[in-house]
């Protein structure tokens, strides 16, 4: 049997690994503490902020950008 066999998991064995991970999640998740969460949740913001401060205004640069570009081709063929 090759390594590729050993490994290869057939659709009833990968709905099986899959419903076991969901219920070591469920489980972890039901004995989490409150404090647990909020570190979790100030986390996550603290992680978040910095990439939405960064992403938000480069992308709405970009789409203003186009804008005028648009108008000025326009009224340069008008």
């Amino acid at each position: 049997m090759t390594h590729r066999a050993q490994c290869t998991l057939s659709p009833a064995d990968a709905a099986r690994l899959s419903q076991l991970w969901s219920d070591h999640v469920d489980a972890l998740e039901r004995h989490l503490s409150v404090n647990t969460w909020a570190l979790t949740a100030v986390t996550v913001v603290v992680m978040a902020y910095p990439i939405v401060r960064i992403l938000v205004p480069a992308a709405f640069h970009n789409i203003v950008n186009i804008v005028p570009d648009v108008v000025r081709n326009v009224l340069h063929i008008v």
